[in-house]
């Protein structure tokens, strides 16, 4: 089989969100993919500091970060594009503004807000990221940091449109499902990172394999010719997903590679 490239989102693709844990069959297919000539690359939404340490303990070649705006291949940064400190501030300043809650993603660390927020998940999320040792040194208003997109939180107090006003010249928001939303920089996306890849190895299109399962893998499923679903997933991957394989908890990696003959 001619050599492919295999994108990989993380949660709920290769981490369990029900168990927090990888599957050691995701784990030996992996091995075996790259044993047999074929290019891994984590293709994820999380900025590279945030990368868990089991995932980078697995036989990736790179990683491809913040909805493509951090490419990183073996331990060379091929590609990265922040907002400006003054830009970043300025929509930090708006976010506040306009009560919606907001989480900062960067390449070096998280940021939360200084208060506790009044929506349960941002909370939750902090409490994940503080076990990890992230989020717990600049607060979100301090603003004098460079990050690559948001999270962010809205409710009925809150003014999302005036929000979303503000950032459309140069951001836009992916739903994520109960008024939470992914903010990312406009020309940058997962699709835009595997384009990056492949141009950059010289390899055909027809030869890349996607795996996903939420919202945000929708422009890697749009772009891609061989798009696997895990068996949760979001609803909107369906019209674009080659072939839908089993959950994560079920061996669903494993299975796709094998199907593929990837493996």
């Amino acid at each position: 089989m001619e050599r492919a490239v295999l994108f990989f989102d993380i949660d709920g693709t290769l981490l369990s969100e029900r168990t927090g844990e990888i599957p050691d069959s995701a784990v030996e297919a992996l091995e075996m993919a790259r044993k047999a000539g074929h290019l891994l690359f984590i293709n994820t939404g999380r900025t590279i500091c945030s990368v868990p340490a089991e995932i980078r303990r697995l036989p990736f070649d790179g990683y491809l970060c913040g909805c493509g705006t951090s490419i990183i291949y073996r331990d060379e940064v091929l590609f990265e594009n922040s907002l400006s400190e003054s830009r970043g501030k300025a929509v930090i300043e708006k976010l506040i503004e306009c009560n919606v809650g907001g989480i900062a993603e960067g390449p070096e660390d998280v940021y939360f807000p200084g208060y506790i927020s009044r929506f349960d998940k941002l909370e939750t999320t902090r409490r994940y990221f503080r076990r990890k040792g992230m989020g717990v040194e600049c607060p979100l208003e301090r603003a004098d940091f460079t990050y690559d997109k948001l999270f962010i939180y809205a409710d009925e107090q809150s003014d999302l449109k005036g929000f979303l006003d503000f950032i459309k010249d140069d951001m836009e928001a992916l739903i994520r499902g109960d008024n939470a939303y992914e903010v990312v920089q406009k020309n940058y996306s997962k699709a835009t990172a595997c384009r990056f890849i492949l141009d950059r190895f010289g390899i055909a299109k027809e030869n890349a394999y996607v795996f996903g399962d939420s919202s945000n893998d929708l422009s890697m499923f749009e772009f891609a010719d061989h798009a696997v679903a895990m068996g949760r997933h979001d609803p909107v991957l369906e019209p674009h997903a080659e072939y839908v394989t089993a959950t994560v908890e079920e061996d669903g990696i494993a299975h796709a590679l094998a199907y593929y003959r990837l493996i």
